[in-house]
């Protein structure tokens, strides 16, 4: 591992210690010449998951496109930055825990809003219109009468 401070190729590990649900490991290290200290995070390397566009695309996961749509539909609303972390946290491990090689947006865009419907639903129906792209107002009131129907 080369030092960040003087360029050094040898380090040593002083401390390891694992984190993140031991998914991976924090090293403290210390370099052999100019004795400075540093971390370093060691993460497994996970198998690509590529996401299938509606036309058939496909493109490499992104979770900061999940957390992106989930601000846009939360914006003004009391909905915590920790609760969309969370929400995005569960669809990502959620997904990668399928072993799948490839998802479509549709399966992603339902976790998502199966998750936001218990969270906030001034959220969920924004989230809903745009990911459903509702097509008139009857189509809008059809997902509206569905979450009445639920909380009756």
């Amino acid at each position: 591992m080369k030092c960040p401070f003087c360029g050094y190729f040898e380090t040593k590990v002083v401390d390891s210690r694992p984190v993140d649900d031991d998914t991976t490991i924090r090293r403290r290290r210390e370099c052999n010449q100019c004795t400075r200290r540093f971390t370093t995070y060691e993460k497994i390397e996970g198998i690509p998951l590529m996401v299938v566009k509606k036309d058939g695309r496909r493109e490499t996961f992104n979770r900061n496109k999940i957390l992106n749509g989930l601000r846009k539909a939360t914006e003004k609303r009391p909905v915590s930055m920790d609760s969309l972390e969370k929400i995005a946290d569960e669809v990502e491990k959620e997904l990668y825990s399928l072993m799948e090689k490839e998802i479509t947006t549709g399966f992603i865009g339902e976790k998502v809003m199966e998750m936001l419907k218990d969270l906030d639903q001034v959220a969920y129906v924004r989230f809903a219109s745009v990911y459903r792209q509702f097509k008139d107002v009857n189509t809008f009131m059809e997902e509206l009468n569905k979450l009445l129907e639920k909380n009756k």
